[in-house]
């Protein structure tokens, strides 16, 4: 059955990946920020910023299912290097945008009979990390939401999260931008890598699809065993 999907922030990263495995066989509509793409037979490309309040919904098919919200941001720093608006902002960014596109998206969601929703979350919020007083900030409300939604929304709307631990895309380029912090990264996981785009997306895909239609209100953990195994 060829299905309509919604990926919001699917230019780069994750949201990339998950855009070109899902425009073999579906009908995709991929959101960018400030960077365009073009549209072809498979995929319809929108601009669209989360933070815009006066945005644009029209883009919503009459009939949706499965809708993926990947925006987000990687800011590290003591907590008394932030203030108080970049808590507001990034809250804005990982949360009140996911909101608003899932308000918006609920009616065509409803009309397909059985949707599911994949949301991020981070390691950070499981695991307490020096330096991620942002991050873990609003992807721990993520998490609620996951499964507040997940309840609200049964039994024909599936809602789940993905927390990973550093993937290498473009919003983590600056952690991962010599070989020496590479390494250094990469020896911090039990599994002695960093993760890939593709990996993840290919988890996002596996919850969209049906074979994961006995889930919901879960987050999943592809974090390199960061999360649950201590090696030293």
């Amino acid at each position: 059955m060829r299905k309509n999907y919604l990926i919001i922030g699917g230019s780069s990263g994750i949201g990339a990946e998950l855009v070109n495995r899902l425009a073999i066989k579906h009908q995709v509509i991929a959101t960018y920020y400030r960077h365009p793409v073009e549209s072809n037979d498979q995929v319809q490309y929108v601009e669209w910023d989360a933070l815009n309040e006066d945005a644009d919904f029209t883009f919503i098919p009459d009939v949706l299912h499965g809708l993926v919200y990947c925006p987000g941001s990687i800011q590290l720093k003591p907590m008394t290097a932030f203030r108080e608006q970049d808590f507001i902002m990034d809250y804005r960014l990982n949360v009140v945008g996911a909101l608003r596109i899932l308000q918006k998206a609920l009616p065509a969601l409803k009309k397909s009979g059985s949707a599911s929703v994949v949301l991020f979350s981070t390691v950070a919020v499981q695991t307490g990390m020096p330096f991620h007083s942002l991050v873990a900030s609003s992807k721990g409300a993520i998490e609620g939401l996951t499964r507040s939604l997940g309840a609200e929304w049964a039994p024909n709307i599936r809602v789940n999260a993905i927390a990973p631990s550093l993937t290498d895309t473009p919003l983590a380029a600056g952690l991962l931008n010599m070989d020496t912090k590479r390494q250094a990264m990469a020896d911090r996981h039990p599994l002695k890598r960093i993760g890939t785009a593709s990996e993840i997306a290919g988890i996002a895909e596996f919850l969209l699809s049906d074979e994961a239609s006995w889930m919901s209100a879960q987050v999943i953990h592809a974090d390199g065993g960061m999360g649950n195994i201590k090696t030293n």
